[in-house]
């Protein structure tokens, strides 16, 4: 194997790091000792009141997580009407990057001016504030009547989701844009302070911490008695969920700012630079690379089910691939770069764009159905259940689209 010199390593490591920053992921290595900024939770509140819903349920009534399911497919089960009308707008007046999560007709959702909100599904008004100590730009997690999310100060949130009380607080040593993943009676996420957490959903216990020696900014994948995660190091982990025990890990050659998605025994992870990878849950080892010449970078997450693998590049293109090798089955253009991850309804594939569009395309071809003009930028992704779909922008504008009635 030929041999880089040291100088030209330092050079492509410098480029692969800028590029990261610029596209707002610092994978900064985690300093020395820099894993929590406390060593317990800080408890208020009583327990949880209100929705018994899990975000392991996704039967269409509840988009409950980041991607849907512990699995993070990306899949919805609802049924959308034939044509989406504009049902309200609610101005958050701050940003809005945070994927909503649906639950009980309600809707949560973080923004950029530091608060979690809790809106009526049916109104688009506000049932209650949460005040956080930063920003919130990774997506509600709702379980068994709590709330959970974490800020760019580091500090992880449990709130009660009927009242919006603070239910327990843990802090970490960085920034938190790892949307939280459930798991029995546990919750987990990722920190810039280079960790993955998994805590005691009712108290805030901490259960284990794998270290990592870079920033987690992607969400935990869950399946079976195993959680799945890959961040800036470039590695993809599989760790025994009762234990804290790292079982099989594989490099992919690039930085993971994308969430990794579980379907049929395999893992399916987009990266920065090495392109969409197909990894057996197992093992694991690589089963298939998709990573042509011409392909954009890889930020959004990608969807997965029966039909394929569809994912989105920074380029403006949306894919579908066949799961099991790699061929393409579609592709569309939206001539603008896309963080939003795609996620499916029914028959159709909805996503964001750096421009300020929201697409729906056909999952059978990939043929444009539907879009809207929001006011800006839209890098969050959409939350689809009870017949709607909600999506947040950069202006600070929350829609939501479905049926009038």
């Amino acid at each position: 194997m030929t041999r880089l010199h040291p100088a030209v390593l330092a050079v492509l490591s410098a480029l692969a790091l800028a590029a990261l920053t610029f596209s707002g992921i610092s994978c900064t290595k985690a300093g020395p000792g820099a894993s929590k900024g406390s060593a317990s939770a800080t408890k208020s509140g009583a327990g949880a009141s209100g929705t018994g819903r899990n975000a392991s349920q996704n039967d269409g009534t509840a988009w409950a997580s980041f991607r849907g399911n512990p699995q993070e497919t990306g899949v919805s089960d609802t049924s959308l009407p034939d044509r989406l009308d504009l049902l309200w707008t609610y101005e958050a007046k701050a940003a809005v990057e945070s994927t909503a999560a649906i639950v009980d007709d309600a809707v949560y959702v973080g923004t950029s001016g530091s608060f979690l909100l809790a809106l009526d599904l049916r109104k688009g008004s506000v049932r209650w504030s949460y005040a956080t100590k930063g920003n919130v730009v990774a997506a509600p997690c709702v379980s068994e009547g709590r709330v959970f999310v974490g800020d760019t100060s580091g500090l992880f949130h449990a709130v009660d989701a009927r009242t919006g009380a603070k239910l327990w607080t843990f802090e970490t040593a960085d920034k938190i844009v790892s949307s939280a993943n459930v798991a029995a009676d546990s919750v987990l996420f990722g920190s810039y302070d280079g960790s993955l957490y998994c805590l005691e959903a009712a108290s805030g216990r901490e259960k284990w911490t794998v270290k990592t020696n870079m920033p987690v900014h992607a969400s935990p994948c869950v399946f079976g008695a195993n959680t799945s995660m890959a961040g800036c190091d470039g590695v993809l982990r599989i760790i025994d969920l009762p234990t804290g025990r790292e079982s099989g890990k594989i490099e992919v050659g690039s930085n993971v700012a994308a969430t990794p998605a579980f379907l049929d025994g395999k893992l399916f992870v987009a990266t920065l630079t090495e392109g969409l990878q197909c990894v057996d849950g197992t093992g694991p080892k690589l089963l298939w690379k998709h990573a042509p010449p011409d392909m954009g970078s890889l930020y959004a997450s990608c969807a997965v089910g029966p039909w394929g693998v569809i994912f989105a590049t920074r380029d403006g293109v949306v894919s579908c691939l066949d799961a099991r090798d790699a061929k393409e089955k579609w592709r569309f253009d939206a001539k603008a770069q896309i963080d939003s991850s795609p996620v499916v309804a029914g028959r159709r594939v909805f996503f964001g764009t750096s421009d300020g569009k929201l697409f729906a395309l056909g999952l059978d071809d990939g043929a444009k159905v539907w879009s809207f003009a929001a006011g800006s930028a839209v890098t969050a992704s959409c939350a689809a259940a009870r017949g709607r779909v909600v999506i947040g922008s950069q202006d600070g504008a929350i829609y939501c689209f479905g049926a009038k009635e």
